[in-house]
Formats: C-alpha cells, structure tokens, sequence
C-alpha cells in the first residue's frame, strides 16, 4: 500500500517538474519571444502562406470568436460524412460498418468539442482511416483550439488597454507545431517500444489455451494514444480505453499516461502568469487548483483503498482495497489517482471503469467535473477558473465598498452578466438533461419511440440516476468518461449528450473571452492603496470559496439523490 502511494506521489512530482518548464515556455512561444524551437518558423510560415493567412493582422475578441467557430463548423460537416461513409472508404481491413447519423452526429461533434464522448467501441466501430484523418487529427485541433482560445486571454490582460488581441490562426497553428506535436512525437515512441500496437495491420488470430480461436483487434493506436492524453480528448483506441492492455500495458506506460495528460493544463496556468508578467497571479490560481485537486482526490483514495463495508460484512478480506473494476497492474490507489486527474482535466480516459468505483468515488468524480476549473482541458481549464475569479472579484468589491476591478480594469453590468450567464449554464443544461432521462425513464419505460428507456439502465435505483447524471455532467465538462452501466447508443442519448456537448463547449469559451476583450478595450486605471489585491491568499481563499458555495448549491440535492443515496443505502 505504501509503495502505491509512493507511485501517486512520484507521478505528481514528475508532473511538476516538467509543468514548470514547460509553462515558462509556453509564455515565451506565445509572446513571440525566443525560442529553441523557431527552427519550425519555415513550416509554419509554409502553413500561413498556403492558407492565405497574414499573421500580422491583429484581431479583436470577436474576430477571434469568428475565426474559431467558423473552422469548427468545418471540421464537424467534414467529419460527419467520413463516419457515415467509413465502410466504402480505403484503411479498413477489419470492414467496420458505416456509423447511423445520429451516432455520427454524437461522435463528431464528442471530436470537434475535445470531448470524446464514446458510444461506441473503437476497434468495432470506426476504420483506420476514421481513427487517424478524422478522429485523431481532431484530437489535435481541438486542443489546439483551447490553447489558442486560453491566449486571447491572456494577451487581454499583458497590455494596459488593447483591442489588439493577437491572430487566432498563429495561436492555433503554434499550439500544433510548438507544443502538441512534438510530444505527441515522443509519447507515441515511448508507448511504441513498451507494447502498444503502432501499425495498419488487421485483426490477428491465435488460439487460447483452449482450444478458442480469437481475433485480436490492433492498429495505429500508439499515435492516438498519445495526443488523446496530451490534448486532454480522452478517446479510446479501444472500447476499454486505457483499461486495455495494449492501450495501456504496464505500471510504466500508465506512469507516461498520467503525466501525458496534466501536463499541458498545468503548464497553461503557469503560463498564464509570465506572460502577463504578473508570476504570483499566475502560483495563486495554480495553487488554488492543485488545492482542489487534493480535496478531491485524498477522500477517493480513502474510498477505494478502504474497500467495499458489503464485502468486509461478509468476511471477505480486501487487503489490496476495492478491485472490483480495476485492473491488477495498476492497483486501487493508481486507479483513484487517474480517475481524479481525469474528471478534474476533462480527458475522460480511464484506467478502471467508474461504474464500479465505491459510491462516495462517484461523488467526488462527479465533482470534479461539475466544478472543471482545478486545471481543466488545454487552455479551457484556465478559462473556465476566469468565470469564478470574475465573481469573486465583484463579490469581493461589494464587500469592501469598491468597484470591482480586475489587473486595472473595472469590472461592471455587462461583464458580470455574462460570467452569470455562464455560471448558471452548466448547471441548468446538466440538471435539466438529467430530468428529462429520469422522466423519460420513469414514464415511458416501454415505449418504442424512446428506444425503449428501460433497457437503458443495468443498474436500478440510485446507481442507475447516478449513470443518468454522470452522462449528462461529463457531456457538458466535455469530459467524455462515462458509468458504462448506461446503455447510452440510442437516439434519445446520441442527441441529447451531442447538444449538450456543443453548448457546454463553445459557450464556455466565448462568455470569458467577451468579458477579457471587453475589459481589455477600458481605460486602465494604475493600482493604488485601496485596490484589491488578486494575488494574495485571502483572494485565493476568496475565489475557492465561490467555487465551493456555487457548486454546493447547484449541484448538491442531484448528489444526494445518486451517489450519495446509493453510499448510506450500502452503509445501512
């Protein structure tokens, strides 16, 4: 138990000290400063000009809303048609069938909003070129797409008063070439030369002990292993993600894994901080997520290392904690680990299955995406934290008796509406979701235009809610992890999630980069003796309790008809 918890320990130092770096990196690529890697500058000056970009055109933050929209919308028709069409198209020697539209149209737009959300398995149900030239080129641009949203903000707040908020397509492109590729590069390799399968060939044959002969799925999934964690998408190659042994064959690759997909959240919070050269801004918001991030994950520790009480009832001991689940290779302790990292960043990869995870995990899994500010997705993380600081900054301004400001602009109406705006979003879309499946599920049972809601659910009573609510809340984090127990590849559950997954991914993007150009744009007016501070440890303590109470208030009576009915119900 000791050397599991050692394991936990080493991984998040490891994660550190290449986040540090990385970030003061980061700051630099962005600024336009020096770098090692401006030997790339050629390709990407070959991009710019086969694309008809002029990366010297400054744009303003509805520019840049429009650029990111605009390519969005392109990718999504583009990669319908290709999961529609995949079984007449070359690179599919297993001959997986062509998607039904409303499965495609779940699974585009779980790609295109860096979410991943799978209702299908990956060796059975999208072809090699599907994997590669839609579903992994996604994966990059996705993330791509956060990083470069993230670095609107931060070019709003480095200059005193600006509308000139940078290129979109450079912050985009940059983020490819400077940032994903090149670890994905070396991530790939790592897993490669440790087990995973890297190339085109189809199924394979061999015959068990048995007397059985099987069919082994493999492929190109190396390349997409790797970006899937370093962009924060969380797809799996295969159905059992990173669960499978070939997605994840040892202690070590799940070590790699782990660090693959903190990394750059991490990283774009430190970033944030030298670029606007305010470096303890920057510490305090990291220190306030990686605060959260223990709160949430030392009670999921606690839960699954102390086993399950049903079985320890019954005189079964569980001297290695609850493994129901999980497998042998990593233990319960790296498998809470990962599952905490994994809510809390959006990557929705999984090394166990969730579902059969001790109630209270479910709870603080479930929390760590309905909060999605303790680090978050590439770049999304940070811009989600931006909503709470906005309240906490005008909360903290009334109290004083001032008006709010934030890096010496005022912070008024029109910002704090649209923080409210956005605020209130996650919360209505996950509940009202949740609402309408219980509704549906309680009402219509057998009714054929539902897709038969009964067959939905393996699990009833508060377990089965529970895979209700934690489809719908990991749908609007763009997580994409999900309680498996949930039959969720029908009609009802392919649209509703898809909606749910475009609105709590593009709408979370533009309410903070509105208020950041909006606030840019104002006069700046210099600190003086009266303002109020945002790097401090009250501010910190102030910004985690708005977090906390927000939460607790939204969130908390749908909690306690799930997970937490299902924990007291087993105690009893």
């Amino acid at each position: 138990m000791n050397t599991e918890l050692l394991g936990i320990i080493a991984t998040f130092l490891i994660t550190l000290a290449i986040a540090v770096p990385l970030g003061k990196y980061l700051a630099k690529v962005f600024a336009g400063e020096k770098v090692w890697t401006d030997f790339l500058k050629p390709l990407e000056n070959g991009i710019y000009k086969l694309s008809g970009i002029n990366t010297k055109e400054q744009m303003n933050w509805k520019q840049h809303l429009k650029a990111l929209l605009t390519i969005n919308l392109l990718w999504l028709v583009y990669g319908f048609f290709v999961l529609i069409f995949q079984d007449k198209l070359p690179f599919n020697p297993d001959g997986n069938p062509g998607m039904t539209p409303d499965l495609a149209f779940n699974t585009i737009i779980s790609f295109v909003a860096n979410c991943n959300l799978q209702h299908y398995s990956g060796e059975s149900g999208v072809s090699y070129l599907t994997q590669q030239f839609v579903l992994m080129f996604l994966q990059f641009v996705s993330a791509a797409t956060g990083i470069a949203a993230a670095v609107v903000l931060f070019k709003a707040f480095r200059d005193k008063t600006t509308t000139a908020l940078g290129n979109f397509w450079e912050f985009f492109v940059r983020s490819i070439t400077r940032l994903l590729l090149p670890l994905s590069i070396v991530v790939a390799l790592i897993l490669t030369f440790n087990g995973t399968p890297a190339s085109y060939e189809g199924k394979d044959q061999f015959i068990s002990m048995q007397g059985d002969t099987v069919n082994v799925s493999r492929g190109p999934a190396a390349q997409l292993i790797a970006i899937k964690h370093l962009g924060t998408n969380g797809g799996g190659y295969f159905g059992a993600n990173s669960a499978h042994p070939f997605e994840n064959p040892s202690y070590f690759t799940n070590v790699v894994e782990l660090v693959a997909q903190v990394i750059i959240p991490m990283a774009m919070v430190i970033a944030f901080g030298y670029f606007i050269r305010r470096r303890k801004l920057g510490w305090t918001i990291f220190g306030v997520m990686t605060i959260g991030l223990f709160l949430l994950l030392i009670p999921m520790l606690s839960s699954e290392l102390g086993g399950n009480p049903a079985l320890a009832k019954m005189g079964i001991a569980q001297t290695t904690g609850a493994m129901e689940g999980k497998e042998v290779r990593f233990g319960p302790a790296a498998s809470a680990y990962w599952s905490t990292v994994t809510t809390i960043i959006s990557t929705g990869s999984v090394n166990s299955m969730h579902d059969s995870t001790m109630p209270m995990s479910g709870t603080w899994q479930l929390l760590g995406m309905m909060i999605n500010a303790f680090y978050g997705g590439c770049g999304v993380g940070l811009l989600n934290y931006f909503i709470y600081l906005i309240i906490a900054v005008f909360i903290s301004g009334l109290m004083v008796g001032r008006t709010p400001e934030f890096l010496g602009h005022k912070v008024e109406a029109r910002e704090i509406k649209i923080a409210a705006i956005i605020t209130l979003l996650s919360p209505f879309l996950i509940l009202v979701g949740t609402a309408i499946s219980s509704y549906i599920f309680t009402n219509y049972g057998d009714a054929a235009w539902a897709v038969q809601p009964k067959a939905w659910l393996n699990n009833p009573g508060f377990h089965g809610f529970s895979e209700m609510l934690y489809e719908m809340t990991s749908s609007n984090a763009n997580n994409g992890s999900g309680f498996e127990g949930l039959g969720d590849n029908n009609i009802f559950w392919n649209l509703s999630t898809g909606i749910l997954i475009f609105l709590g991914r593009f709408l979370p993007i533009i309410g903070p980069i509105a208020i950041a150009g909006l606030l840019a744009s104002k006069k700046f007016i210099p600190e003086s003796a009266g303002t109020l501070k945002t790097d401090t440890k009250t501010f910190a303590l102030m910004t985690f309790a708005v977090i906390l109470v927000l939460n607790a208030l939204s969130y908390f009576p749908a909690l306690a008809l799930g997970p937490l009915a299902e924990y007291f119900t087993m105690l009893k």
